[in-house]
């Protein structure tokens, strides 16, 4: 267990850039996940600042994990669709200047039929992506959640790049109802990069929803099993909840002594 590189999401901290990392490398983590938005857009962040940005991480003794690319609307919307495209081809760029190669995009649900309208957009859309992050030796990561595993893997399967992987994120499955595990599993060569997130499932008198590491439904035992089975060994990203520091700090701790005891 030893081989996964614990980090957190940055913007969960709910600090200023620079407090942030202070934050993150007093917590002990030795990587940060961070949204390519603000002051971080690929279409703000000077060379300069691109520059700047890498001293910071290295003067807190921190790593970039990945790039969280947000959109508007999914890749496959056809709304201004060639403009999310472009803006996506920035931020891959961006993560290479910033020092990591992956970049994080929630792209939309796999279509139920490969043939119809939104389905040839959104594979239209991947393919050029894809393609493009090959190209420049960046990996276009797609969250998982809004289906199953098996499913992704194979809508992944259709295409020729090696650019296209998955950030792999249990809470997200398991708000939508599928099993982190067995999603990992058909997902296993596919993964690039990982949340450390947990969620509870809806019940008589509670809808479903994302909760602090460690206070949820995921079998965190059975899910670090699982990344050892699938031979993931990099970062897994902690995020928070409603007392930011605090909760992240305790997920932290939470992952520390799962990772331990199952080493």
């Amino acid at each position: 267990m030893n081989h996964f590189k614990i980090g957190i999401r940055l913007e969960a901290l709910g600090l200023p850039l620079r407090r942030a990392l202070k934050e993150a490398q007093r917590l002990g983590v030795t990587g940060v996940q961070m949204d390519a938005t603000g002051d971080l857009s690929p279409h703000t962040l000077s060379p300069s600042g691109r520059r700047a940005i890498r001293v910071l991480l290295r003067s807190h003794n921190l790593e970039l994990t990945a790039l969280g690319c947000a959109l508007r609307r999914d890749l496959g919307n056809a709304d201004d669709q060639q403009q999310r495209i472009d803006y996506t081809k920035a931020v891959l760029s961006l993560s290479l200047d910033l020092g990591t190669r992956v970049v994080l995009v929630q792209a939309g649900r796999v279509p139920d039929q490969a043939d119809d309208v939104r389905g040839v957009l959104l594979t239209e859309a991947l393919r050029c992506l894809g393609r493009h992050a090959n190209r420049i030796g960046a990996m276009l990561a797609l969250e998982t959640g809004l289906d199953s595993g098996a499913a992704l893997a194979a809508f992944l399967d259709r295409f020729d790049t090696g650019g296209l992987g998955v950030n792999l994120d249990p809470a997200n499955l398991l708000l939508h109802d599928f099993d982190p595990c067995a999603s990992g599993r058909a997902l296993r060569d596919k993964v690039v990069h990982a949340r450390a997130t947990d969620a509870r499932r809806a019940g008589a008198s509670r809808s479903a929803q994302e909760v602090p590491l460690g206070q949820g439904d995921v079998d965190w035992a059975q899910n670090l099993c699982m990344l050892q089975e699938i031979a993931y060994h990099g970062w897994l990203t902690a995020e928070g909840g409603s007392n930011r520091v605090a909760d992240v700090a305790a997920g932290i701790n939470f992952l520390q002594r799962f990772a331990a005891c199952s080493a």
